[in-house]
Order: structure tokens, then sequence, then C-alpha cells
């Protein structure tokens, strides 16, 4: 299997950080999205989207979004559990899984895409050119806030975001907080639940990946 990947693009480092806690080695594609090399022909052959993460299977099947991407790897490798347990955890991991990335993952992006020069007339990802909307990015940056008080509270009384389990959410909210330094927006002591999940779940060896 082939990844088509970015080292700086937070869907591309979710896939890389679940691949290591599954354990499953993955060949690396570099594709420069500092250079736009999504937006040239050969990448363009490969995902039309001009997205990355892009999973290339070894019979040519191309799956692309980092969620489904992960519950391929999942169904193919089963151990260690990620998306949850039993019917309620696993609808209490896709619960929060998904507030990571409405509450985290969008507005940081929007804080991101519609402030940083870099992405000037590329504030959306993908085929086709947008403009950037600076009220976008205030208000971004606002809901950043906003979401770490919510994990903030959250974290107070469950070791990961779903509970008592490392999950997919866990690496969903970490990529989001991480993705927000690029607009300055940090964990610190006025968050200390934050703090002690951020620092434990930064240590674990993917986080590196």
């Amino acid at each position: 299997m082939k990844l088509y990947d970015f080292e700086r693009a937070p869907n591309a480092r979710r896939v890389r950080m679940f691949a290591a806690e599954k354990r499953i080695d993955l060949e690396m594609i570099t594709v420069d999205l500092g250079a736009k090399e999504q937006m040239g022909d050969a990448y363009k052959a490969v995902n039309p989207r001009l997205q990355v993460p892009a999973l290339l299977l070894d019979d040519g099947t191309l799956i692309t979004e980092s969620v489904a991407i992960c519950r391929y790897l999942d169904e193919t490798n089963p151990e260690p559990v990620l998306f949850g347990t039993g019917a309620l955890g696993k609808a209490n991991v896709e619960m929060w899984h998904r507030r990571m990335e409405l509450e985290g993952m969008q507005p940081t992006a929007d804080a991101v895409r519609n402030s940083i020069e870099f992405f000037a007339n590329r504030a959306l990802a993908g085929p086709t050119n947008f403009d950037q909307i600076p009220d976008l990015a205030e208000r971004g940056l606002k809901r950043i806030d906003l979401f770490h008080g919510l994990l903030d509270e959250r974290l107070a009384d469950n070791r990961y975001v779903a509970g008592d389990d490392f999950s997919i959410a866990d690496i969903a909210g970490l990529i989001a907080i991480d993705f927000g330094k690029v607009v300055k927006k940090r964990v610190d002591d006025e968050t200390p639940n934050l703090k002690r999940w951020y620092d434990e779940v930064s240590a674990r060896p993917s986080a590196k990946s």
C-alpha cells in the first residue's frame, strides 16, 4: 500500500498516527503541498480531488479522505482497538471523534486557511479556488478557544477524549490542537486537564509520525 502524504498536512498526519498505533508499515510518497505539487498533472492523475492523504491499494484501488483510510486500516488490522468496543463504546468514540472534527479541526482550518498568506485564493483544499474570508478566520480563532475549554471540561473526569481508552478521537483532538499552533493557539496552564492529556498523548511514539 502507498500513502500519498505531506508531513505538515493535519489529515495526512491523522492517518500516519493511526497507522503507527496499528503498527502498519505504509510506503510513503510525499506530495509537496508547499510547492503546490498537488496541483500538477502527475498527482491529478492519482487523485483528481488534489488532496492528501490518499491510500493506493495493491490492486489499484484509491481511498481518499483520512477517516475512510483509517476505517480501511482498522478493518484489515483490528488490533489495537481505536474505534471503540461494543455498541455503546463505538457510538461514544464516533460521537467524540465527530466533535473533534466539527469543533476542533474545522474552526482551526477556517482560522488558518482564511488568514495565512500562503492560502490566498486557496481558502478551501481541492480542485476549486476560493477567496479567503477574514471573518471566518476571526470566528475560527474564537472557536479554538471554546474547543480548548470543551476539552478541558471533558478531560476533568476522563483520561482520554472518549473515556478510559485511547482512540481515534484522541488522534483527531491532538492534530487539531497542533494545527492551531500555526495561528499561535497553544495549550497552556489555564486549561490544566487539557494540558495533562496533551502532554500524555504527545508523548506517544505515534505522535512523532
